[in-house]
């Protein structure tokens, strides 16, 4: 596998499309025997991934008439707690979800950036770690 096929896979799972990048990327560490670059690359594809989710999602506010109360309740939700909910945007289908909502509610994109790379880095440390430490 090479970085290329992993920045993909990264920025493809960060969308509403059923794919884990997790495999991926101990695939590509265990291949290497590294894991500072490939996990460098994963969170770049997959930040980018959800910059995308997130722009979609408040081009999509910008030209509907009016909010939801459902999109009203979520966002006042995220207003409360703020972005650093935004840690959480690695979870499977919930991170989803706070990236689309954190776009809804026209959340500057600089916190939005920084919290959700701190999050999909986290994960991404965590994962190559241990699949060095293991030679998965």
């Amino acid at each position: 596998m090479t970085l290329i096929v992993l920045f993909l896979w990264a920025f493809a799972a960060a969308t509403i499309l059923p794919l884990s990048s997790e495999v991926p990327l101990a695939v590509e560490v265990a291949r290497t025997g590294h894991w500072h670059v490939p996990v460098a690359v994963a969170t770049v594809g997959n930040v980018l991934g959800a910059a995308t989710t997130y722009g979609l999602a408040r081009l999509a506010v910008t030209r509907a008439p009016e909010p939801s109360p459902r999109v009203a309740r979520a966002a006042a939700l995220l207003a409360r707690y703020g972005s650093p909910v935004l840690l959480l945007s690695w979870v499977p289908l919930i991170g989803d979800v706070l990236v689309a909502l954190a776009g809804a509610a026209r959340m500057p994109l600089a916190p939005f950036l920084l919290w959700t790379t701190i999050g999909k880095a986290a994960r991404y440390v965590a994962v190559a770690y241990v699949s060095w430490q293991l030679e998965i």
